[in-house]
């Protein structure tokens, strides 16, 4: 079935075409569905539901968007793309200068910005997360600060009252945010409500906030909302990046890094 087509189809027939659509386009509108598939907006919103049920697709005003890759946990994120996440972590450390406190949040490309600080840089880095904390314990150059609470097995990160508690003591230099998605209209999100919430905090008190994605989490979506993108000061992305799409997602204020 061509998913451009004007069609009268089954409900399942044309869901599957819906999928394809967003594929294709990275997201979609619903009257603009209904005009498709001759069909009600109400059909189409019903129809939407029920693949966000699936958990297919994340229901937006209006339409759609894709379920972000970064829903599974830790490990599994870790076996994704790891030499595109090593290329932007080498990216993301020139940013980091010596005498700063850094706080690196849970995430796999955020675990890789750890093993790639250098041994000369001096700094102080503050993480909820146990695995950075553990790849940097022995450093002698690097002085760790771990934030404790409940450990999220999802996210790998210290989560809850404690680790808010904790973390609104830290004003740190720069943060280095981890993100699941980023879209135009829903802007920086993540699969795990605490998670969303102790992100907002730290970036609510930092200096300076980058985060480094990758292509596959552009035009996606997760649940819960961070904030805007207007409280990065950079973003890391791969050296493919559409150009155009990096600069209607970020805005004029937000520097751009690409990977190498």
């Amino acid at each position: 079935m061509n998913s451009t087509d004007v069609i009268d189809c089954l409900p399942e027939e044309r869901q599957r075409s819906i999928l394809a659509l967003l594929t294709e386009q990275g997201r979609v509108v619903a009257s603009e569905l209904a005009r498709k598939f001759n069909t009600s907006e109400d059909t189409i919103r019903r129809d939407l539901r029920e693949l966000a049920a699936a958990g297919l697709c994340k229901r937006v005003y209006g339409g759609a968007l894709p379920v972000s890759p970064a829903s599974g946990s830790l490990t599994e994120r870790e076996a994704q793309n790891p030499e595109r996440k090593q290329a932007l972590a080498a990216c993301l450390v020139k940013l980091i200068k010596p005498g700063q406190v850094v706080f690196i949040d849970a995430g796999s490309t955020n675990l890789l910005v750890a093993q790639a600080l250098p041994d000369d840089l001096n700094i102080t880095v503050v993480t909820n997360a146990p695995s950075i904390a553990a790849v940097l314990a022995e450093r002698e150059n690097i002085n760790l600060i771990l934030i404790g609470g409940s450990i999220n097995r999802n996210t790998g990160a210290a989560l809850g009252a404690q680790s808010l508690r904790d973390a609104a003591n830290i004003r740190p230099d720069l943060y280095i945010l981890g993100v699941c998605a980023l879209d135009v209209e829903m802007g920086l999100t993540a699969f795990d409500l605490e998670d969303a919430e102790f992100k907002r905090l730290v970036a609510s008190q930092a200096k300076s906030v980058v985060t480094a994605i990758t292509n596959d989490k552009f035009e996606t979506t997760a649940p819960f909302r961070i904030a805007g993108t207007d409280i990065l000061t950079a973003l890391v992305a791969e050296a493919d990046a559409d150009e155009q799409l990096l600069k209607s997602l970020c805005g004029p204020d937000v520097q751009i890094h690409r990977a190498v």
